[in-house]
């Protein structure tokens, strides 16, 4: 089959893989010089740039693929997912990416969790829909699929961590189904599996060079004299202090939180001689406060299950605070009307210094709970004891942070 043109990407461009995948499925042969960005030179003279509309022109070269769809209602579907995934996922995706490798300057954290809510408000969207399907369009691949699919792959080596892709097991399945296609072999790497989303870390500040010391001139041999008070016996120069967390210079406190971890994970939370009476007995108000938790955009929940991961993918952005903090949340609700709320037990009597260390803490609210107050209490103790109940929603799921 003589060429129909030639198409000009890098291997690891992410639309070149769409538009190469799209020829593959298609039966389309192009030329493949390497070249800077998506760019199609036809064999007819007709050229061609950007991704997606490449993608779609080779689509209609092989008009009995169904790449396109089978109808125009078919075919306004694919463009429909394929919008969505451009403007929401790659755009934020992108963004989150420029900001993390110091490419967007100055780094604005509220910022980058704008992105982050807009990302995984997308990924939840196209989860949702995929769950009951094998394919986004009909029944078999449409450019749709092979969209979708190219740029998750993408996103998974950017900041869709294990945390992100246990909210969306639909998703990463039809990602791999589609790379993995006999037909496409050569086009995809294997599936980047990052641990943790990376995180911006600020550029260390160049010091300036000081010129060397002259060398010390010989000493005279002192006779031992009798050392004063305020004789100072180091000739050498301090050790700079390491960097502390301040939460380690507050004052002492008699309540250890390390014991309160136990006694929540081995006695019952209620009753007589249950973790709840311990906490009361050893509870230090000074040294420690106690804050309800809320998601602050319920409307975006859908499965129970995905906001249960959402809850533990945000206790492992936690993790820098383990040891000053304690959690117990839980989903309230059901399917699409729930909500995600709960309890923190943490070091200090402010809550920013302990949950900053997450990126989207900010997508949550705290409240200070006064456990002297009877509606404060009952609802520490009801988000203690998995049996909370807000707005006539029940507590279904949960988890603690331990």
């Amino acid at each position: 089959m003589a060429p129909a043109g030639t198409l000009y990407t890098t291997p690891g461009q992410s639309l070149g893989k769409v538009i190469k995948a799209t020829a593959a499925l298609g039966g389309v042969a192009y030329d493949l010089p390497e070249g800077y960005i998506p760019a199609w030179d036809g064999a007819d003279g007709f050229k061609l740039f950007e991704g997606v509309p490449i993608a779609r022109y080779i689509a209609t070269l092989a008009p009995n693929s169904g790449l396109l769809g089978h109808t125009k209602e078919e075919s306004a579907l694919v463009d429909q997912w394929i919008h969505l995934t451009e403007s929401e996922v790659v755009y934020n995706t992108t963004q989150i990416h420029y900001l993390v490798k110091g490419l967007l300057s100055p780094y604005s954290k509220p910022i980058h969790n704008t992105f982050l809510e807009r990302q995984q408000r997308a990924l939840a969207t196209l989860e949702q829909h995929i769950s009951t399907r094998t394919f986004f369009v009909g029944e078999r691949i449409t450019l749709a699929d092979i969209y979708i699919a190219s740029l998750i792959q993408a996103g998974c080596s950017v900041n869709i961590d294990l945390a992100a892709r246990a909210k969306i097991p639909n998703l990463i399945r039809h990602m791999e189904t589609i790379v993995n296609q006999p037909k496409f072999a050569g086009i995809y790497d294997p599936t980047v599996v990052l641990e943790t989303a990376p995180v911006y870390v600020a550029p260390k500040k160049e010091k300036e060079a000081k010129p060397a010391p002259p060398p010390p001139a010989p000493k005279a041999e002192k006779k031992p004299k009798p050392k004063a008070d305020d004789d100072d016996d180091d000739d050498g120069i301090p050790e700079e202090p390491k960097a502390k967390n301040p939460l380690d210079d507050l004052p002492k406190s008699t309540f250890n939180l390390e014991d309160w971890k136990r006694a929540y994970s081995n006695k019952d939370t209620r009753g007589a001689g249950g973790s709840l009476e311990w906490f009361y007995e050893n509870f230090d108000p000074e040294g420690f406060s106690v804050w309800r938790v809320d998601f602050k955009f319920p409307e975006e929940l859908t499965q129970v299950f995905m906001s249960n991961n959402q809850i533990g993918g945000f206790f492992n952005r936690l993790e820098a605070s383990r040891k000053y903090l304690f959690g117990s949340v839980g989903v309230l609700g059901e399917t699409n009307a729930s909500l995600i709320s709960g309890a923190f037990i943490l070091r200090g009597p402010n809550v920013e210094p302990v949950v900053n260390v997450a990126p989207d803490w900010e997508s949550y609210n705290f409240r200070k709970l006064d456990i002297a107050n009877p509606t404060d209490k009952a609802f520490f103790e009801a988000a203690l004891a998995w049996d909370l109940e807000v707005d006539g929603k029940k507590w279904v799921d949960g988890k603690n942070f331990k």
